[in-house]
């Protein structure tokens, strides 16, 4: 036999002995489960608790749950009437808050700062209009302010 052909024989007995310690274990844990599966089963069986059934079986009247008691909440209800009838009621309503508003209010409100803006610039704008006025004519100038001098 060449060395090819021992190192392939090698090989094949290595991978039967790999398969057989594998087929091994497989079986010792499925023979470990299944046993603890048994084990399992017969603790993890929950017991059935009934709250609104009445089982007519007595093994599973055992499991029968006490009707649940109200809790009394008489002082929570008195402290809550109590807060009520201590927060102050707005005697008057505002007419203004209840009216539906026009359907371009929010319209108005996004131009309402552009527009002071531009009031601000339209106030300076004929105040300047009005001082070339009176700086070209100032003869009209000074009658002007003698004539307001002499109305206050």
């Amino acid at each position: 036999m060449t060395s090819l052909q021992e190192e392939a024989q090698k090989r094949r007995e290595r991978l039967k002995n790999l398969r057989e310690r594998k087929d091994k274990l497989e079986n010792d844990e499925s023979d470990e489960k299944k046993a603890k599966m048994d084990d399992d089963v017969c603790q993890a069986l929950p017991k059935p608790v009934f709250r609104s059934y009445q089982p007519t079986d007595e093994k599973l009247k055992e499991g029968v749950l006490e009707p649940a008691k109200p809790l009394e909440i008489k002082e929570q209800v008195k402290d809550q009437l109590i807060d009520a009838q201590q927060t102050n009621i707005v005697e008057e309503v505002d007419l203004l808050n209840l009216a539906p508003r026009k359907p371009d209010w929010d319209l108005k409100r996004d131009v309402a700062k552009k527009l002071e803006k531009l009031e601000r610039r339209t106030q300076r704008a004929m105040g300047e209009l009005i001082r070339d006025r009176l700086k070209s004519c100032e003869m009209k100038s000074e009658e002007v302010a003698a004539s307001l001098y002499l109305t206050t």
